[in-house]
C-alpha cells in the first residue's frame, strides 16, 4: 500500500493535486453543508459495502486511513465498518456511527436506495456524508467515483476489438452487475452504447450481488440455451464475475474467447497474463481514495469543497452534488507494466508466481 500511495502522490492528476492541500490549507470559508469548524482531531466514519471483492480491504480502506492521517497531522481517526453485502447491516452501521457522533461519513452503499433513510439521519444529526464509488441516494454532500459509463464503453470497445470479424457472425453473453448497484446500470448503459448494433447479444443477466458463483450459474444457463459453438465472447462487468464465467466456459470445453472485466484484481491480471481473460478496467484507487479523504476532512472541518470538486452530478434525490470523477484505463497484457506495476499496485513477483511465470516471461514481465 505504501508503494501505491507513493506512486499516486507522484503522478496524480492535477485535480487531485490541487485538492491535496485544500482540506488543510484552503478555504477558511465554511461550507453550508458542512459541520461547524473543527481542527485536526476529527472522527471519520468509513462504511464499505463488502469484502468479497479484493479492492475494498486491500486498497480502499488503508488508502483512505492513510490520507486522513496525512491531512490531519496524525490526529484524525477513521472508524471502519464493512457491511458484507447486507444493506440492513449497513443501515445499522450508519445508525451506530451517528450515535457515536462521528464528524463525517464516507459511505460506499450496498444498496443506493436503501441507504437513503440512513443518509438523512446522519444529515439531521449534522453529519455530512460523502458518497464513495457509488452514488447513494438521500442528502449527500459530496461524491467521488470513476466515470462509470466510460467504464462500460471501455469494456465494450475492448470486446469488439478482440472479436474482430467474429462480431458479425456470433453471439455474446452480457453479465452485468447487481441491479441494486447504480454503478452497474451505468456500466451496462455504457457497454450497450458501444455493443448494440455491432454484435448480437444472445443472453444478458443482472447478476445478484455481483457474486462469482451467480455469474457462473448464469453462464452455464447461457451455454445451455445458446450452444457452446455459438458464443464468441462475454461481457463481464468485473473481474470477480469473470472468474466464475471462465470456470463455466472451461467446464463446457470453450476456450480462446475474449472475456472482459473490471477492477484489475490480482487474479484478473493473472488471467490476462495467461490469456484466459482478455482485459480488465484499471481504476486508480489511490486517487479515488485520496479525493474521498480530502472531501471528508474538509467537510468535517467546515471548509469549502470548491478547490476539490469542480464538477456536479445529480442523484435521483439530490441535485448538483459536488463531485470528482476519476478517469480509467483499459488493461490488457500489453500495458500491465505501464499501469498496475508502474503505479505500485502489484509487483512482478506478486503477479508472476509459480504457474504464471512462463506466461509472464512470454509477454516480457520479468
Amino acid at each position: 500500500m505504501r508503494r501505491a500511495a507513493v506512486a499516486i502522490a507522484a503522478g496524480a492528476m492535477a485535480v487531485s493535486l490541487a485538492a491535496c492541500g485544500s482540506a488543510k490549507e484552503s478555504g477558511d470559508k465554511a461550507d453550508s453543508t458542512g459541520s461547524a469548524k473543527k481542527g485536526d482531531d476529527i472522527k471519520v466514519g468509513l462504511l464499505l459495502p463488502e469484502n468479497a471483492t479484493a479492492r475494498y480491504e486491500k486498497f480502499d480502506r488503508p488508502l483512505i486511513e492513510a490520507k486522513v492521517k496525512e491531512l490531519t497531522n496524525g490526529k484524525g481517526e477513521v472508524v471502519y465498518a464493512n457491511a458484507k453485502q447486507d444493506a440492513s447491516t449497513q443501515n445499522q452501521q450508519v445508525d451506530t456511527m451517528v450515535t457515536n457522533k462521528v464528524d463525517v461519513l464516507i459511505v460506499d452503499a450496498v444498496d443506493s436506495k436503501a441507504i437513503a433513510g440512513s443518509v438523512k439521519k446522519a444529515k439531521d444529526a449534522g453529519i455530512p456524508v460523502v458518497a464513495y464509488d457509488r452514488l447513494a441516494e438521500g442528502p449527500i454532500d459530496a461524491y467521488t467515483s470513476f466515470d462509470n459509463e466510460t467504464v462500460g464503453k471501455t469494456q465494450g470497445e475492448a470486446l469488439l476489438k478482440a472479436l474482430g470479424d467474429k462480431a458479425k457472425d456470433g453471439q455474446i453473453v452480457m453479465m452485468n452487475g447487481s441491479s441494486t448497484d447504480p454503478n452497474a446500470a451505468q456500466f451496462k448503459k455504457g457497454a450497450h452504447s458501444v455493443l448494440d448494433g455491432k454484435v448480437k447479444i444472445g443472453r444478458e443477466y443482472d447478476t445478484k450481488e455481483w457474486k462469482p458463483e451467480n455469474a457462473n450459474s448464469n453462464m452455464e444457463g447461457a451455454i445451455s440455451a445458446l450452444g457452446k459453438d455459438k458464443i464468441v465472447g462475454v461481457y463481464s462487468a468485473n473481474d470477480g464475475m469473470a472468474g466464475g464465467i471462465i470456470t463455466a466456459l472451461k467446464a463446457a470445453g470453450i476456450a480462446d474467447i475474449p472475456v472482459t472485466g473490471q477492477d484489475a484484481e490480482l487474479a484478473g491480471v493473472q488471467r490476462i497474463v495467461t490469456g484466459e481473460q482478455y482485459m480488465s478496467v484499471y481504476k486508480p484507487y489511490p486517487q479515488e481514495a485520496d479525493v474521498a479523504a480530502e472531501m471528508a476532512v474538509a467537510l468535517a472541518q467546515g471548509k469549502s469543497l470548491d478547490s476539490i470538486a469542480k464538477d456536479k452530478v445529480d442523484s435521483p434525490t439530490t441535485k448538483a452534488i459536488p463531485s470528482v470523477l476519476v478517469p480509467v484505463v483499459s488493461l490488457t497484457k500489453d500495458n500491465i507494466k505501464d499501469t498496475v506495476i508502474k503505479d505500485g499496485i502489484y509487483t512482478v513477483g506478486e503477479i508472476c508466481t509459480g504457474k504464471y511465470k512462463a506466461a509472464c516471461d512470454k509477454i516480457g514481465l520479468e
